[in-house]
């Protein structure tokens, strides 16, 4: 029987259930749902991304309240308050001024953020972040610190929440040198004021420091939404073309498997003995 006869008897694509295809079809069938996992987790961070735009447009955009009316000592600042316009009248207390060490510039100089305690009118302590200065050249020493104003001052800014391990990612260090911590915590500064503190801190935005230091930190971004939506697509698209390449392949080995057939049966066709002439 010819090479080619006996081909398409047992199927064009038998091969398919060879050990080497098999796996193939395997891991084709594991990397389609992962893939299509991947696309709905990008677009999961996109949802995400754009509801925090709207979170941080609106509440950038609100008229300011005193902090006192959206915080106290203990409480947890929901996400729907961050980033919200607050007021805050009182006086620095500059005696317990503290630097947060590991702290990046609008041009991402590595220094620290001024952290101080502010006492506000008529009762109650706020922490209140200043802004970036440059770290000392001595880790152990306090860096430069421009001084506070002095007297009543109405600070504004943008409230935030505690700083925890979990949630920023810094490791807590302990051992650290006076004066200079890791998180922004008023739990943390609490302990180390031996009062209340009001839960959460006010990121400084006015008014402005003379000469320009501390460096204010920039508003947070509420424009971009990221690459998210195009990796999802691009995942599914992926998903998409698993199974086509197989296919693809499929035909390939078919085509590949008929012509070498076929080439096989023209060899032993030209390789028989011709007829003896009678």
């Amino acid at each position: 029987m010819h090479p080619m006869t006996q081909l398409y008897r047992h199927g064009v694509y038998r091969f398919l259930l060879t050990r080497q295809w098999l796996i193939l079809a395997l891991i084709a069938l594991v990397l389609i749902p992962t893939m299509v996992e991947l696309g709905f987790w990008q677009l999961h961070r996109h949802e995400h991304k754009v509801a925090q735009n709207a979170l941080i447009s609106r509440n950038l955009k609100a008229k300011p309240v005193p902090v006192a009316g959206l915080t106290s000592p203990g409480h947890v600042v929901p996400r729907s308050d961050y980033w919200r316009a607050v007021t805050a009248t009182g006086t620095y207390d500059e005696k317990h001024e503290v630097v947060v060490r590991r702290r990046t510039a609008t041009d991402g100089s590595i220094g620290v953020h001024v952290l101080i305690p502010f006492d506000l009118k008529g009762g109650g302590t706020v922490m209140i972040n200043r802004g970036w200065v440059p770290s000392a050249a001595d880790q152990h020493a306090f860096p430069d610190v421009p001084a506070a104003p002095r007297g009543e001052v109405t600070v504004t800014g943008r409230l935030k929440a505690d700083e925890t391990t979990g949630s920023s990612g810094i490791k807590d260090l302990a051992d650290l040198p006076d004066r200079q911590v890791m998180l922004i915590n008023s739990a943390q500064q609490a302990k180390l004021l031996s009062r209340p503190v009001l839960g959460g801190y006010i990121e400084q935005t006015g008014p402005e420091p003379k000469g320009g230091t501390p460096e204010l930190i920039e508003a947070p971004d509420a424009g971009s939404i990221g690459p998210h939506m195009a990796y999802a697509v691009q995942w599914w698209l992926f998903a998409a073309g698993v199974p086509a390449g197989f296919v693809v392949l499929a035909r390939r080995e078919k085509r590949d498997r008929v012509a070498a057939a076929a080439a096989a049966e023209q060899a032993a066709d030209a390789a028989e003995p011709e007829p003896a002439k009678a």
